[in-house]
Order: structure tokens, then sequence, then C-alpha cells
């Protein structure tokens, strides 16, 4: 069965698209009350982002575009601090798409949600014409965390003697898309995942943490940027320290990318007390999807503003944002 611009009427046809797909999986006592606002319990500080989804191909290998809408909005949550609570989803589909794959797309979704421990708790749907570039599917996402009271992070908190810990692996999510574009075989995985464990873990194990971010488009490089404006410090990282898989490397080599620019959709840069370092990297190891967190850098106050990348041969590099279109879009 594929979707017909019926769907997106209004009437019988999208309420059978609601109730069949969309309903079944995210069923939750404040969505099963299908109002046109959802009110819910709520917070003295709250964190409010949202995301659009875009990724062809909508499957690719270790995900689809539904995990991807919801570990990419939770984890902007995380890094704010927050605790994630409430997902809204807004689905633009395309005449003709296949009703199987979205119910794999929206099964994907609330099995993610779950996983993150949020409710999907409101959404709409539209439906446009088929056209050649459309890809099927487009996904918006706009999530509310609830702020502890103690918490406050900030790139502009970076400060001397800090350490840099990123929790794994570069650049499989931006491989991954980027070869299932091309039609290349190997074995490589998107990482898209939730966070909020290692996040949790840290904060509640008192670990002095000063900002957080989750590496996504643009890559390490342009997240150290924007750390590195904001506080005015420099931050040195450190070549041979940074964990790119064996396949990674090759695929890179492959095609001349760079690691530090690549795309990831579950992996975060956290800047955290120098004195803390070493228990925080242990903390994110145990928790789920940092088995491969490690130091790569740190932050002084010397030439301000700047990201120095200090390579294997004992040379330095100026470590700028991306520039131009970061091809393929990953998310």
């Amino acid at each position: 069965m594929k979707i017909t611009m019926a769907h997106g009427s209004g009437g019988a046809s999208t309420s059978e698209l609601i109730s069949n797909i969309f309903a079944k999986h995210f069923k939750n006592e404040v969505l099963d009350r299908m109002e046109d606002s959802a009110v819910v319990p709520g917070s003295s500080r709250i964190a409010v982002t949202t995301d659009s989804f875009v990724v062809t191909p909508y499957f690719f290998p270790g995900g689809d575009i539904g995990r991807l809408s919801v570990c990419g909005t939770v984890n902007d949550l995380l890094m704010s601090g927050a605790v994630p609570k409430y997902l809204t989803c807004g689905c633009i589909l395309e005449e003709g798409m296949d009703m199987d794959d979205l119910d794999k797309i929206i099964e994907s979704m609330a099995a993610t949600a779950d996983e993150a421990g949020i409710k999907i708790i409101t959404g709409d749907t539209k439906v446009v014409e088929k056209r050649g570039d459309f890809g099927g599917i487009m996904i918006n996402t706009s999530g509310v965390g609830f702020m502890p009271e103690n918490i406050s992070l900030s790139p502009a908190g970076c400060k001397d003697g800090d350490a840099l810990i990123i929790s794994g692996n570069l650049g499989d999510h931006h491989a991954a898309i980027l070869s299932g574009r091309m039609n290349i075989k190997n074995e490589i995985k998107s990482d898209n995942a939730p966070l909020g464990e290692m996040v949790s873990t840290l904060i509640s194990n008192g670990i002095r943490v000063h900002a957080m971010r989750d590496v996504t488009r643009g890559g390490l490089g342009t997240v150290l940027s924007e750390f590195a404006n904001a506080s005015e410090c420099t931050i040195d990282i450190y070549q041979d320290k940074l964990p790119v898989s064996p396949a990674v490397k090759d695929f890179c080599k492959m095609l001349g990318l760079d690691p530090v620019y690549m795309g990831n959709e579950g992996k975060m840069i956290c800047v955290v007390d120098g004195a803390d370092a070493d228990k925080a990297v242990e903390l994110i190891r145990g928790a789920k999807y940092g088995e491969n967190a490690c130091i790569i850098g740190n932050v002084s106050t010397r030439d301000n503003g700047k990201v120095i990348l200090h390579t294997g041969i004992g040379g330095e590099r100026i470590i700028g944002p991306l520039y131009g279109e970061g091809l393929p879009r990953i998310c």
C-alpha cells in the first residue's frame, strides 16, 4: 500500500493513517487524547529545541530517519544539561511512499523514544505531490526537557586547564550515509544513538562539566571553533588521540575526507575540569555507547579563540569551522 494525496486530506484516510501507524506506535496517555494541544506537567526551567531531518536514503546501515529524528533532538536537549521529557513529531510524506516503510520508520521512532526515556505527545502529518528529489519523507521533531536547578552549561564556560573528552569514534554516521548514497559496500554503520545515560552519569557523579555538544553537522572542528570563540580560549587537540575506526580511516583515505569535519549522530564532546578528566572518561566508558571515550586535548588561555591541531609529526594546524557544504546531507 502506498501513501496517496487522500492521506493528507484531513478526512477518513488521514484518520486511518494516524490510527494505523502513528497512534499505534506512539501510544501513551497524553497522545491518546488526540487533542490539538498536549497538556503536560511542567518545570520551573525548561529547555526547548527543534530539528528537521531530510536524510536520504532513509534506511541506512545502523539506523533510519526515524531513529535519527529522535536521537538528534534528544541529544540537543541533553547537551544543555536538561532531562528530556517530551517530543513532537511532524511528518511530511511524499505521495507514493510505501506504507510499510513508513510503518518501520515510525516503529523505529517509538523504540528510540522509549530507549531515551522521552514521550512523543503530539504531531502532524502532511502529504505532498510526488517529486523526483524529495526522498519520500521529512520529519521535524521538537523537544522539551526539564532543567535541574544547579545546572548551567555553556561553551563560554571553558577555562584554562579544562580537558576535552570525546565519547567515541569520529565519522561513523557520515561515512555510513555517504556509503549508502554511493553504493559503496563496507561494514561501517551509523552511530545514531541517544546519549542520556552517559550525560546523567557525569552529572549524578558530580563531574564538573563546563560545556557539552553533540558532534553532528560540521564535525568536531566546527564545534571546537565555536567553543574557542565563545570562551576566548585556545583549544589544543592532538591528532594521534582522535579516535577513528580503521574502516572509517580507510574510507577517508579513499575519498579524501577529514574525520575532524565529518558528522556524527551519537557522539558528544564534553569539557570538564582537568582534575575530573580521568574519572569522567571512566564514567563515560561505563555508560551505553561510550566505550571508546578518550581525552583528546585541553583548554588554555594563549592565543585566544583558536583551535590548534597538533599533528603526529610535530606540526601545528589551525582548525576553523567547516566552510561550504559538507556532503552528503547526514540528517
